[in-house]
């Protein structure tokens, strides 16, 4: 299938400078770029669907770069943010820098055999922070003009309010932006930059430098911006109080997992079509069963499934996917002791001695000291009715739990009903 036919299946294209791009994109040989904010350390499921852009890219033949922002940076894109980024150090940023190269070496070909395909992967620092600033501002800055600027959405949102201004730091930003592509087309004959919608205004900016300087045609091409319901980016944990992250140190791959297969129906077409390679009968198909048996949950487990399989890996998905059954069955007992917190991390805890579990007590005063129950009469009620769980093992009214139930010589997992779950913690 051609590249332009699968990226509209897809709905990959948001805005795009010239529609012919993606003709030349079908029959390969176009190099293009995305760049990287080095804000942290890790990428984050957010960048994943620039990487797959890249990933897509080059599998239809083209030249992928990709591009890391260590001297932009140092100044912080406004675009649409609501306050000025704090300014991270060099030091912090060449740390970030470093992350990000290991993390998007798992997912383009970098090697010699791709070709004339072969991905690249540049820093802007490389270039940026040897500028003359008067230099630049006479070379490249008087392609702007400043009406241009305040015109774009992204910078005339923040002026637009009282509360906030502009700094001229981040003022800035749109010009190396800019500089940017035009480097690339002259370096590496780069003809395209791509990014998310929030970065319009950046690449039509820099299209419009290159052909001022150069007298080529170069586009641009933004992809959707994948928003939940709440109008938080998609990406976000619970509460939208941290992104989940590609680092598998930061957001392990059964966390990674258990937010994809959480995902809303009405948003679950649009991330296979996203962040999976599937073939798009599958797609179609997971879709009909999203609206037949959404309580099945067939498509967020192909979702799942396929976007842990390529960030980190067949086998992590697996194990991933075995944990989630392990939270309500036996086997909850097999896992290692990482696996284990990792599928309790959001559990309320308390901590127990171990000479009380060497004499045994009783179910009716655990479920009353981890707070699954408000009396011992409803505890009892509970068991009665044989909804209390050790381990995933239904407990008997009359049973004793001692260091026999132990796992890893340190915890026990307590449940009452399907959800209720509290990790005893022996000490």
């Amino acid at each position: 299938m051609k590249l332009r036919d699968d990226w509209q299946f897809r709905g990959l294209v948001h805005q795009v400078t010239d529609d012919t791009v993606l003709d030349r994109l079908s029959d390969g040989g176009v190099t293009a770029y995305i760049g990287f904010d080095p804000t942290a350390a890790s990428l984050h499921l957010g960048s994943l669907l620039q990487i797959c852009l890249l990933r897509r890219m080059q599998l239809a033949g083209n030249r992928p770069i990709a591009l890391a922002g260590g001297g932009t940076g140092l100044i912080g894109d406004p675009s649409f943010k609501d306050v000025e980024r704090p300014l991270l150090t060099i030091e912090q940023l060449a740390a970030n820098v470093e992350g990000i190269r290991e993390q998007l070496g798992r997912f383009l070909d970098f090697s010699p055999s791709a070709g004339a395909s072969r991905a690249l992967l540049l820093n802007n620092a490389d270039w940026l922070t040897k500028l003359s600033l008067t230099d630049f501002l006479r070379d490249v800055g008087k392609h702007f003009t400043v009406n241009q600027m305040i015109a774009k959405e992204s910078v005339k949102s923040r002026l637009d309010r009282d509360d906030v201004g502009l700094s001229f730091t981040e003022f800035s930003y749109i010009l190396l932006q800019s500089y940017d592509f035009l480097r690339l087309n002259i370096d590496y004959d780069c003809t395209l930059q791509l990014g998310g919608s929030d970065q319009w205004g950046n690449i039509t900016m820099g299209a419009e430098l290159v052909r001022k300087m150069t007298a080529k045609n170069v586009a641009g091409l933004t992809s959707p911006l994948l928003l939940r319901a709440d109008g938080q980016k998609f990406g976000k944990s619970e509460g939208g109080n941290e992104r989940v992250w590609l680092d598998a140190s930061l957001t392990s791959p059964f966390a990674f997992y258990q937010f994809l297969l959480n995902s809303d129906d009405d948003m679950t077409p649009a991330l296979l079509r996203f962040f999976t390679f599937l073939d798009h009968d599958v797609i179609l198909e997971l879709d009909e069963a999203t609206r037949t048996a959404p309580q099945e949950r067939r498509a967020q487990r192909a979702l799942a499934n396929a976007v842990v399989s390529f960030v980190h890996g067949v086998e992590a998905a697996q194990n991933a996917e075995r944990a989630g059954e392990a939270l309500f069955s036996e086997e909850i007992a097999a896992l290692d002791e990482a696996t284990l917190l990792q599928v309790v991390a959001d559990a309320p805890s308390s901590t127990i001695a171990r000479s009380e579990l060497q004499t045994g007590i009783g179910p009716v005063e655990l479920l009353v000291r981890c707070d699954l129950a408000a009396s011992k009469a409803e505890a009892r009620r509970f068991l009665d009715q044989g909804g209390v769980y050790v381990n995933n093992r239904r407990v008997e009214p009359l049973e004793s739990i001692d260091l026999s139930h132990v796992l890893h010589d340190r915890y026990l997992v307590v449940r009452r009903g399907r959800r209720q779950l509290h990790l005893v913690v022996v000490a």
